[in-house]
Protein backbone atom coordinates (compact mmCIF):
# COMPACT_ATOMS: atom_id res chain seq x y z
CA UNK A 1 0.00 0.00 0.00
CA UNK A 2 2.85 2.35 0.82
CA UNK A 3 3.75 2.82 -3.13
CA UNK A 4 0.69 4.25 -3.42
CA UNK A 5 1.07 7.52 -1.58
CA UNK A 6 4.94 8.51 -2.81
CA UNK A 7 5.74 12.06 -0.70
CA UNK A 8 3.93 15.08 -1.49
CA UNK A 9 5.80 18.45 -1.17
CA UNK A 10 5.36 21.04 0.94
CA UNK A 11 3.50 23.78 -1.51
CA UNK A 12 0.82 26.09 -0.87
CA UNK A 13 -2.68 23.99 -0.94
CA UNK A 14 -1.21 21.14 0.53
CA UNK A 15 -4.31 19.70 1.28
CA UNK A 16 -5.85 20.40 -2.47
CA UNK A 17 -2.72 17.99 -3.59
CA UNK A 18 -3.35 15.28 -0.71
CA UNK A 19 -6.98 15.28 -1.93
CA UNK A 20 -6.09 14.61 -5.45
CA UNK A 21 -3.52 12.16 -4.83
CA UNK A 22 -6.17 10.13 -3.02
CA UNK A 23 -8.98 10.66 -5.47
CA UNK A 24 -6.58 9.48 -8.38
CA UNK A 25 -5.84 6.57 -6.32
CA UNK A 26 -10.04 5.32 -5.64
CA UNK A 27 -10.51 6.38 -9.69
CA UNK A 28 -7.51 3.98 -10.48
CA UNK A 29 -9.66 1.66 -8.67
CA UNK A 30 -6.32 0.45 -6.70
CA UNK A 31 -8.34 1.11 -3.72
CA UNK A 32 -12.09 -0.47 -4.48
CA UNK A 33 -15.14 0.90 -2.81
CA UNK A 34 -15.72 -0.52 0.66
CA UNK A 35 -12.09 -0.99 1.31
CA UNK A 36 -9.75 0.80 4.07
CA UNK A 37 -7.73 3.51 3.37
CA UNK A 38 -4.47 3.48 5.69
CA UNK A 39 -4.98 5.39 9.00
CA UNK A 40 -4.47 8.71 9.20
CA UNK A 41 -0.61 8.32 10.68
CA UNK A 42 -0.14 5.53 7.89
CA UNK A 43 -0.78 8.59 5.23
CA UNK A 44 0.84 11.48 7.54
CA UNK A 45 4.11 9.37 6.82
CA UNK A 46 3.75 8.51 3.01
CA UNK A 47 2.68 11.67 2.14
CA UNK A 48 5.40 13.49 4.60
CA UNK A 49 2.87 16.22 5.70
CA UNK A 50 1.41 17.01 8.63
CA UNK A 51 -2.37 15.67 10.34
CA UNK A 52 -3.81 19.08 10.18
CA UNK A 53 -3.38 19.10 5.85
CA UNK A 54 -4.44 15.46 5.59
CA UNK A 55 -7.45 16.26 7.85
CA UNK A 56 -8.61 19.37 5.67
CA UNK A 57 -8.43 16.80 2.37
CA UNK A 58 -10.09 13.69 4.16
CA UNK A 59 -12.93 16.58 4.92
CA UNK A 60 -13.42 17.36 1.50
CA UNK A 61 -13.20 13.73 -0.02
CA UNK A 62 -15.80 12.90 2.59
CA UNK A 63 -17.79 16.11 1.91
CA UNK A 64 -17.81 14.82 -1.97
CA UNK A 65 -18.87 11.34 -1.04
CA UNK A 66 -15.55 9.48 -2.02
CA UNK A 67 -14.42 8.30 1.18
CA UNK A 68 -16.37 7.44 4.92
CA UNK A 69 -14.85 8.11 7.72
CA UNK A 70 -16.06 5.56 10.53
CA UNK A 71 -15.11 6.62 13.94
CA UNK A 72 -13.16 3.93 15.22
CA UNK A 73 -12.84 1.57 12.63
CA UNK A 74 -10.64 3.87 9.66
CA UNK A 75 -11.68 5.50 6.62
CA UNK A 76 -12.64 3.83 3.81
CA UNK A 77 -13.93 4.27 -0.12
CA UNK A 78 -17.46 4.70 -0.32
CA UNK A 79 -19.88 2.25 -2.29
CA UNK A 80 -21.25 4.37 -5.18
CA UNK A 81 -24.88 4.22 -4.89
CA UNK A 82 -27.11 5.85 -7.84
CA UNK A 83 -29.49 7.84 -5.60
CA UNK A 84 -25.96 9.74 -4.57
CA UNK A 85 -25.84 10.73 -7.44
CA UNK A 86 -29.23 12.15 -8.15
CA UNK A 87 -29.67 14.02 -5.30
CA UNK A 88 -26.50 15.87 -6.44
CA UNK A 89 -27.68 16.95 -9.64
CA UNK A 90 -31.44 17.32 -8.17
CA UNK A 91 -29.54 20.03 -5.45
CA UNK A 92 -27.63 21.34 -8.86
CA UNK A 93 -31.12 21.97 -10.61
CA UNK A 94 -32.96 23.28 -7.88
CA UNK A 95 -30.48 26.06 -7.33
CA UNK A 96 -30.21 26.41 -10.83
CA UNK A 97 -33.97 27.01 -11.34
CA UNK A 98 -34.83 29.84 -13.46
CA UNK A 99 -36.65 30.62 -16.82
CA UNK A 100 -33.32 29.35 -18.96
CA UNK A 101 -32.71 26.15 -16.91
CA UNK A 102 -36.64 25.28 -18.11
CA UNK A 103 -35.84 25.79 -21.59
CA UNK A 104 -33.14 23.55 -21.16
CA UNK A 105 -34.97 20.92 -19.59
CA UNK A 106 -37.59 21.24 -22.10
CA UNK A 107 -35.50 20.49 -24.89
CA UNK A 108 -33.71 17.64 -22.95
CA UNK A 109 -36.73 15.90 -22.64
CA UNK A 110 -37.75 16.23 -26.42
CA UNK A 111 -34.77 14.88 -27.32
CA UNK A 112 -34.49 11.80 -24.83
CA UNK A 113 -37.76 10.66 -23.48
CA UNK A 114 -39.50 9.54 -26.73
CA UNK A 115 -36.71 7.20 -26.31
CA UNK A 116 -36.87 6.50 -22.42
CA UNK A 117 -40.25 5.25 -23.33
CA UNK A 118 -39.24 3.23 -26.38
CA UNK A 119 -36.63 1.53 -24.10
CA UNK A 120 -39.13 0.86 -21.53
CA UNK A 121 -41.17 -1.02 -23.57
CA UNK A 122 -38.60 -3.18 -24.85
CA UNK A 123 -37.05 -3.65 -21.49
CA UNK A 124 -39.83 -3.48 -19.02
CA UNK A 125 -41.07 -6.51 -16.26
CA UNK A 126 -44.16 -7.07 -15.17
CA UNK A 127 -43.45 -5.86 -11.67
CA UNK A 128 -42.89 -2.48 -13.86
CA UNK A 129 -46.18 -2.63 -15.16
CA UNK A 130 -47.49 -3.10 -11.91
CA UNK A 131 -45.86 0.20 -10.61
CA UNK A 132 -47.13 2.04 -13.87
CA UNK A 133 -50.34 0.93 -13.69
CA UNK A 134 -50.64 2.03 -9.72
CA UNK A 135 -49.71 5.30 -10.74
CA UNK A 136 -52.93 5.40 -13.08
CA UNK A 137 -55.14 4.32 -10.78
CA UNK A 138 -53.43 6.66 -8.09
CA UNK A 139 -54.05 9.98 -10.32
CA UNK A 140 -57.80 8.13 -11.38
CA UNK A 141 -59.04 8.22 -8.38
CA UNK A 142 -57.05 11.47 -7.15
CA UNK A 143 -59.17 14.28 -5.93
CA UNK A 144 -59.63 16.91 -8.22
CA UNK A 145 -59.27 19.80 -5.60
CA UNK A 146 -55.74 18.33 -4.45
CA UNK A 147 -53.84 19.72 -7.67
CA UNK A 148 -50.24 19.09 -6.12
CA UNK A 149 -51.07 15.28 -5.89
CA UNK A 150 -52.49 14.96 -8.91
CA UNK A 151 -49.32 16.51 -10.54
CA UNK A 152 -46.99 14.45 -8.38
CA UNK A 153 -48.35 11.36 -9.67
CA UNK A 154 -48.28 12.52 -13.13
CA UNK A 155 -44.83 13.29 -12.84
CA UNK A 156 -44.18 9.45 -10.67
CA UNK A 157 -45.36 8.13 -13.79
CA UNK A 158 -42.91 9.45 -16.21
CA UNK A 159 -40.04 8.58 -13.30
CA UNK A 160 -41.18 5.22 -13.38
CA UNK A 161 -41.07 4.99 -16.87
CA UNK A 162 -37.58 5.66 -16.89
CA UNK A 163 -36.98 2.97 -14.46
CA UNK A 164 -38.73 0.48 -16.45
CA UNK A 165 -35.71 0.74 -18.94
CA UNK A 166 -33.99 -1.03 -16.16
CA UNK A 167 -30.83 1.45 -17.17
CA UNK A 168 -28.84 2.81 -14.38
CA UNK A 169 -27.61 5.74 -16.47
CA UNK A 170 -31.28 6.73 -17.71
CA UNK A 171 -32.57 6.60 -14.28
CA UNK A 172 -29.59 9.13 -12.90
CA UNK A 173 -30.09 11.15 -16.08
CA UNK A 174 -33.88 12.18 -15.97
CA UNK A 175 -34.71 11.20 -12.53
CA UNK A 176 -32.94 15.01 -11.57
CA UNK A 177 -34.91 16.29 -14.89
CA UNK A 178 -38.22 15.38 -13.45
CA UNK A 179 -37.81 16.46 -10.18
CA UNK A 180 -38.49 20.01 -11.67
CA UNK A 181 -41.51 19.39 -13.52
CA UNK A 182 -43.70 19.49 -10.91
CA UNK A 183 -43.25 23.12 -10.71
CA UNK A 184 -44.19 23.89 -14.45
CA UNK A 185 -47.50 21.50 -13.51
CA UNK A 186 -48.50 23.17 -10.86
CA UNK A 187 -48.43 26.41 -13.15
CA UNK A 188 -49.84 24.97 -16.57
CA UNK A 189 -53.13 22.76 -14.72
CA UNK A 190 -54.03 25.65 -12.37
CA UNK A 191 -54.47 27.83 -15.79
CA UNK A 192 -55.45 25.53 -18.91
CA UNK A 193 -58.80 24.09 -18.78
CA UNK A 194 -59.02 20.06 -19.46
CA UNK A 195 -54.75 19.79 -19.39
CA UNK A 196 -54.71 17.16 -17.28
CA UNK A 197 -57.56 14.44 -18.80
CA UNK A 198 -55.51 15.35 -22.14
CA UNK A 199 -51.98 14.54 -19.94
CA UNK A 200 -53.64 11.03 -18.73
CA UNK A 201 -55.45 10.12 -21.97
CA UNK A 202 -52.08 10.10 -23.21
CA UNK A 203 -50.30 8.54 -20.59
CA UNK A 204 -52.67 5.29 -20.54
CA UNK A 205 -51.68 5.40 -24.41
CA UNK A 206 -47.98 5.27 -23.39
CA UNK A 207 -48.62 2.43 -20.98
CA UNK A 208 -50.65 0.42 -23.10
CA UNK A 209 -47.68 0.43 -25.78
CA UNK A 210 -45.26 -0.75 -22.79
CA UNK A 211 -47.14 -3.11 -21.98
CA UNK A 212 -47.53 -4.48 -25.17
CA UNK A 213 -44.07 -4.52 -26.32
CA UNK A 214 -44.86 -1.86 -28.99
CA UNK A 215 -41.92 0.00 -28.97
CA UNK A 216 -42.72 2.84 -31.79
CA UNK A 217 -46.00 3.38 -30.80
CA UNK A 218 -44.84 3.99 -27.38
CA UNK A 219 -42.43 6.61 -28.92
CA UNK A 220 -44.82 8.13 -30.76
CA UNK A 221 -47.33 8.68 -28.11
CA UNK A 222 -44.11 10.26 -26.15
CA UNK A 223 -43.60 12.71 -28.76
CA UNK A 224 -47.34 13.80 -29.01
CA UNK A 225 -47.25 14.34 -25.27
CA UNK A 226 -44.12 16.32 -25.20
CA UNK A 227 -45.36 18.30 -27.90
CA UNK A 228 -48.08 19.79 -26.04
CA UNK A 229 -46.14 20.09 -23.27
CA UNK A 230 -43.81 22.48 -25.44
CA UNK A 231 -47.14 24.23 -27.07
CA UNK A 232 -48.27 25.10 -23.70
CA UNK A 233 -45.35 26.22 -22.47
CA UNK A 234 -44.64 28.85 -25.19
CA UNK A 235 -48.33 30.07 -25.05
CA UNK A 236 -48.80 30.03 -21.37
CA UNK A 237 -45.55 30.08 -19.51
CA UNK A 238 -43.08 31.43 -21.66
CA UNK A 239 -41.35 34.39 -20.40
CA UNK A 240 -43.40 34.71 -17.43
CA UNK A 241 -40.70 32.75 -15.09
CA UNK A 242 -38.57 34.48 -13.36
CA UNK A 243 -34.56 34.63 -14.65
Amino acid sequence: MEDLFGKIGTNQTLSQKIERRIEEVIRQKKILPGERLPSELELCQSFAVSRTALREALRRLSARGLIEVKKGSGIFVSEMKIENAIKSLSLFYDLKFDSNLVQQIIEVRRIFEPEVVKLAAINRTDKDLKILKGNLNDLSACDTDNTQREVDLINRFHLNVAKATNNPIVIISMEPVYSLVPRLRNLIFANVDGEKKFTMGLQNKIFNAIKDKNSEEAHRYAVELLSRNIEIYDKYLKGRLVS
